[in-house]
């Protein structure tokens, strides 16, 4: 086996992995109940959260927990702390990806974003929609423009449907008849 390919291989494998972590694998057990509880426990806002606290405390960087902490805080209206985690999420999957810091500085040849099977650039891309999304609820609608703009850099055909979040913001101020 060539250099290459076995470089290759080793990616690949990398690849499957961090994968399979952003499904749930390499999960520890008692951060997957703790998950689980707070599911089953959403409407006890204290006791939801206290659950999520546990997780982290076990697997403080897995992408099931921070997802589990987005998702909590999104549904809860508690927008500026789901922004602070889609930041959390945006840095992951830089990382995973192997892509620049700041999502600004990411073009579309860093990943093969055109494939919706391929899921760590899927991840880049819903996360960073999330964030837009955010940026604007919060009213920092520059910022959320420029992070859907960057979306569609990256996905042109628009599979993660940044499109109607950049129809939103320009309708921002007209008046609907």
């Amino acid at each position: 086996m060539t250099t290459d390919a076995r470089a290759n291989s080793q990616s690949a494998i990398e690849d499957a992995l961090l994968a399979d972590a952003l499904l749930g694998g390499g999960l520890p057990e008692e951060a997957e109940y703790h998950l689980w509880q707070a599911g089953l426990s959403y409407h006890l806002d204290d006791v939801a959260e206290d659950h999520l606290k546990q997780a982290r405390s076990l697997a403080p960087d897995h992408a099931a927990v921070l997802i589990g902490f987005y998702r909590f805080y999104f549904y809860k209206g508690r927008l500026a702390e789901a922004l602070q985690i889609a930041k959390q999420c945006l840095a992951k999957a830089a990382v995973e990806n192997r892509l620049p810091l700041h999502w600004r500085d990411v073009r579309a040849s860093h990943a093969d974003f055109g494939d919706y099977g391929n899921i760590l650039p899927r991840f880049f891309l819903f996360t960073l929609k999330g964030y837009a999304y955010l940026q604007m609820r919060l009213g920092n609608l520059v910022e959320g423009r420029l992070a859907v703009q960057k979306l569609l850099e990256l996905d042109p055909s628009d599979k993660v449907g940044a499109r109607v979040l950049l129809d939103v913001v320009d309708r921002v101020g007209l008046d609907d008849d």
